[in-house]
């Protein structure tokens, strides 16, 4: 080989060997911008700026928690500075774009069209769902009706050995209640790797044997930049490097191998949600279920012999108490937040898409709607021939029962109000997400008072809980962690406890007596409603572990209902506090139940079904 052909060979095989290193595709990787934050937005512009910089980046990612609280506003900036990129973007809402939502999460759909994705590039498939939660504490969820997506997705693939690529928030581990849905999933198809944002921090992680990657937050968080992470894919493996915005890009620091995934062949026993506490307890039944298909954020209603439930399809039913077969359904325009509330026959309800809606309670037909300018969230007041309602606008209004005719409205809030208001004094007490509980004259609606508990951080307002009230004070719990009492005709403090590590579900007993307050760990109490200071009347360690699900104490006939994040339904002797039973119906968060008698409890979860509990 004379040395020209020499010179010609080794110039090829460089170039082989470069086009094997070279990426096949390359693109950026966001999450957890927090845009409304201290410095979300800011951030997000100087990643945006940077972004444009780099041509060879094919698309962004970003994997939830776009915002900090998910208000119009901050979704609106988001949309706007991203909008600003020279490059295709896709992208899913996390925990804070849902959980506090004034418009029940619609805006975030609006907005961008949808809050899932999925798209192909380069011969991979990448697939984006979010797993709320929908406007209420509680774990990361993977909702019925996003898994019939998922599973639509997956059905319609040219090749189950396509490579994929999934985007979530939260890691697919226990921080997502359902994770196995997603999980069990992935392991049939040649998943490679799961990418999740939530923790803020780079991190290498195993999802049942599916390579996980937590990436960073967009967010400087006291740091001169932020930044992001850029990802490389080559021909057999994926690089993941950090991008300190504007300035550097670091060495990767994690890669993986790409190739066709077997998952067959791993024998391991992976955990499962665990339903023994079922045999402890076994004259506890779940009597009947009904399944709606949909997403239920809100508690059901008791009406009659009648079971009232909303679902995020604006599905609201009517069904048996004692069977639970559908009496009768109503569709409103948009998703159902909130509780329902029942008197004189009727029913009312708000909806997303703006409108509070009375429905005859025996066959569920309209009798009258009233229109607002916002989507509405909040649990309606039905009290003394008056309903008393919340809204998305700032606007508390009160409205005549038998006709929706507008009695008066109050436009002083400056937050959302999601909470169910107390009639109690005369005075109709509420609070909402701007940090105030407010107290107006229920006969015209003027300010008779508002509270703040001091902490200016919109997520410590005392807005998830239904105020309580007896001997003359109002009794409240809240993020901050703090039980209070005000004087009612006041909003005087009478007094402030953190002793217990409460947040945001509390309880009165029947006979007045009584406050009922669940902690975060474990504990339910029962405090003197009389005293000046608290003054604990019992206190009993339940065993539910950890838990910030707003499942309010509710009392009947001596005994104390509530749920849980994960499914438990626990049953209390009012006078002594001891647990009488406990029943796990499913793996997500009960909401407030609605009790029919000392041993009949009916309650709704995230996973969209209304259960009858009966202990015989």
């Amino acid at each position: 080989m004379n040395s020209f052909s020499r010179l010609l060979a080794i110039l090829l095989f460089c170039a082989i060997s470069a086009q094997a290193q070279s990426p096949l595709l390359r693109f950026a990787w966001l999450s957890d911008t927090h845009v409304g934050g201290s410095t979300g937005a800011a951030d997000l512009q100087r990643s945006v700026h940077d972004l444009n910089a780099m041509p060879d980046l094919a698309f962004v990612i970003l994997s939830g928690d776009l915002t900090e609280m998910g208000g119009n506003a901050e979704l609106e900036l988001a949309k706007a500075i991203l909008d600003s990129l020279n490059k295709p973007y896709y992208l899913i809402p996390g925990n804070h774009d849902t959980k506090w939502s004034e418009s029940g999460a619609t805006k975030f759909i609006e907005l961008w069209g949808s809050d899932k994705f999925e798209f192909e590039s380069h011969g991979y498939r990448f697939i984006g769902l979010h797993q709320g939660p929908l406007m209420r504490m509680a774990d990361g969820h993977l909702s019925p009706e996003d898994l019939r997506w998922l599973d639509s997705v997956l059905v319609r693939l040219p090749d189950n050995n396509q490579p994929l690529f999934f985007i979530t928030h939260y890691p697919v581990d226990s921080a997502l209640d359902n994770w196995f849905e997603l999980s069990e999933r992935a392991r049939k198809f040649n998943t490679q790797a799961v990418l999740c944002g939530h923790g803020h921090i780079n991190q290498a992680l195993d999802f049942e044997g599916i390579p996980g990657v937590m990436g960073r937050s967009n967010l400087r968080s006291g740091e001169e930049a932020g930044g992001f992470t850029i990802v490389e894919i080559k021909p057999d493996s994926i690089f993941f490097f950090e991008r300190i915005t504007g300035r550097e890009t670091k060495p990767a620091w994690h890669q993986l191998p790409l190739g066709k995934r077997e998952f067959t062949g791993d024998t391991a026993r992976y955990p499962r949600p665990d339903f023994a506490i079922n045999q402890k307890f076994p004259h506890v039944k779940t009597e009947w279920t009904f399944a709606t298909g949909y997403t239920i954020t809100a508690a059901p209603a008791l009406a009659q012999d009648i079971v009232i439930a909303g679902n995020c399809n604006g599905t609201v039913y009517g069904l048996s108490l004692r069977h639970g077969t559908e009496r009768w359904r109503f569709q409103a325009g948009r998703a159902v937040h909130g509780t329902p509330a029942a008197a004189a026959g009727r029913v009312v309800f708000a909806s997303a898409d703006g409108n509070l809606y009375c429905l005859a309670v025996a066959n569920g037909a309209l009798l009258w709607q009233f229109a607002t300018a916002a989507p509405l969230v909040a649990a309606p007041l039905i009290a003394e021939g008056t309903v008393y309602a919340g809204s998305s606008e700032g606007k508390l209004r009160a409205l005549d029962l038998a006709t929706g005719r507008l009695v008066w409205e109050f436009d002083g809030v400056r937050g959302f109000v999601e909470a169910r208001p107390l009639l109690y004094d005369g005075k109709i007490i509420f609070g909402a997400w701007d940090t105030f509980l407010y107290a107006l004259h229920a006969n015209d609606g003027t300010l008779a008072w508002k509270w703040t508990n001091g902490n200016p951080g919109l997520l410590y307002s005392p807005a998830a809980c239904w105020p309580v009230a007896a001997h003359g004070k109002v009794f409240i719990v809240a993020p901050d962690r703090f039980i209070t009492a005000l004087e009612a005709g006041s909003g005087k403090t009478v007094w402030r406890s953190n002793r217990h590590r409460v947040r945001e579900a509390i309880g009165l007993a029947r006979d007045r007596q009584t406050v009922y307050a669940r902690c975060m760990t474990d504990t339910l109490l029962a405090f003197s409603a009389a005293a000046d200071t608290l003054q604990l009347r019992w206190l009993t360690p339940c065993g539910y572990g950890y838990d910030i699900d707003p499942s309010m104490p509710l009392e009947r006939d001596g005994m104390i209902f509530f749920g849980t994040k994960n499914g438990f339904v626990f049953a209390v002797e009012a006078h002594a506090g001891r647990v009488k039973w406990q029943h796990r119906v499913g793996v997500t968060a009960v909401h407030t139940v609605a009790p029919a008698g000392a041993q009949h409890v009916v309650v709704t979860d995230l996973d969209g079904r209304v259960m009858a509990i009966t202990a015989k």
